[in-house]
């Protein structure tokens, strides 16, 4: 197994670990303690969380067919600075009320769509 592929599928099994355990948190804990649209908020961040984190698997898999691509590495950065800021500025709004940080969100999701189209990029190009 390449150091890539290591670091990746164990960075997927830990983001998935803890998408489970903010999942049932949102689901148990918040439900009485925050606003039914904020829930809402609260389920999305957590569906592209393990959407990402089981992305993250991919990333490794591919690694280890093509252990040499660059482009391959950095789509797994790309796909875990995502969803630290995609899902992890929703969780902060949600626990927080703080607004500004909805400003955060579009750039994780921007990093997420990069690191899909640059991983695509990275199995098409010999």
């Amino acid at each position: 197994m390449t150091e890539t592929t290591r670091t990746f599928a164990t960075v997927g099994a830990v983001f998935m670990a803890i998408a489970v355990a903010l999942g049932a948190f949102g689901a148990h804990a918040l439900r009485d303690r925050v606003a039914a649209e904020l829930l809402v908020v609260w389920q999305t961040a957590v569906q592209y969380h393990v959407y990402h984190a089981l992305g993250l698997f991919v990333v490794a898999a591919v690694a280890f067919l093509l252990p040499e691509n660059s482009g391959v590495r950095l789509s797994g950065w790309l796909m875990t600075a995502g969803i630290l800021l995609f899902s992890g500025s929703l969780y902060v709004l949600v626990l927080t009320g703080v607004r500004w940080l909805g400003a955060v969100t579009p750039l994780g999701g921007t990093a997420l769509i990069a690191a899909w189209l640059l991983l695509a990029w990275s199995l098409l190009r010999p």
